[in-house]
């Protein structure tokens, strides 16, 4: 069975004649599209392209099945925008998952702008971590995943399309104000989860030495109340303090150290329009 994006991928090459400007057309990777075209041919059984040089030709069935492709894919695209113009964003449902922080922050006054703007848009949301919500997105039970990396962070599996929000910046959670990393080199520490406690020690490697965890929480409130008592220092991303901020513990900016923040959608362009108008109200109307 032919599958739209196999001849997506086809109708590119062969208006470029190169897998590399048709993947940088779609936002593939060349890999990818390398695989479409041979699950392609597995399909159609026959040859569709030959090795030239740098580039690439197709052969007459090649050829034949491009033309072809280029005009269901116009079809396509057509009934898409005819779709969405008479429906526009009169209607629509997108699901979207986020950790506590950015729920409690980001998502609010963006959901507020979004009803204002689009009142027949519903937007459903579901609280979970980055990695958890990445998987919903990939498996199809949500729509938008609101994620942040770090510097140094694996790229996301291919088929993740991520759209820059902002910068959050990691502050250093203390009793002291103007506080350092280096104060507490012998001090104990209050870890999260594994993925934050591997953020906690690259910052203090950074500044030579490695955190003593002694307490474990993923709790912004739970953590700074243990700050407060005397019980440990942490790091925290500035969200989780616009969230929750005790007036007993200090936050000393870690210059250098911060998250980026993205909207994550999966598959290919372009979102459908309730998805556009949420990414837009993310960016736009929720700035850190």
């Amino acid at each position: 069975m032919l599958s739209l994006v196999h001849l997506k991928v086809l109708a590119a090459v062969a208006r470029h004649g190169s897998v590399t400007e048709a993947a940088r057309e779609l936002h593939y990777s060349q890999p990818s599209v390398s695989h479409h075209l041979s699950r392609l041919e597995a399909a159609t059984g026959v040859k569709l392209l030959q090795r030239v040089g740098r580039g690439v030709r197709l052969t007459p069935e090649g050829r034949l099945l491009a033309n072809r492709a280029a005009e269901i894919m116009g079809r396509v695209d057509a009934a898409t925008n005819e779709l969405a113009a008479q429906v526009g964003l009169q209607a629509g449902r997108v699901r979207l998952a986020a950790n506590a922080s950015a729920l409690s922050t980001i998502v609010p006054s963006a959901a507020a702008e979004l009803a204002r703007a689009h009142p027949g848009v519903e937007l459903s949301l579901f609280e979970q971590h980055p990695v958890e919500a990445l998987q919903m997105l990939r498996h199809g039970e949500v729509d938008v995943a609101l994620v942040f990396r770090h510097a140094d962070a694996p790229v996301e599996d291919e088929g993740f399309r991520l759209l820059h929000v902002d910068d959050d910046p990691i502050y250093l959670i203390s009793q002291h104000p103007d506080d350092s990393l280096a104060n507490h080199r012998h001090s104990a520490w209050i870890g999260g989860c594994e993925r934050c406690q591997n953020e906690l020690k690259a910052v203090c490697r950074h500044a030579g030495f490695t955190p003593r965890i002694a307490s474990f929480s993923d709790d912004m409130v739970v953590v700074q109340s243990l700050v407060a008592a005397g019980i440990g220092v942490t790091t925290l991303p500035g969200l989780a303090l616009r969230a929750h901020r005790r007036p007993d513990v200090h936050a000393t900016e870690l210059t250098g150290f911060h998250r980026r923040i993205y909207a994550a959608t999966y598959g290919d362009p372009p979102d459908p329009p309730a998805v556009a108008a949420v990414l837009a109200a993310l960016t736009e109307h929720a700035p850190l």
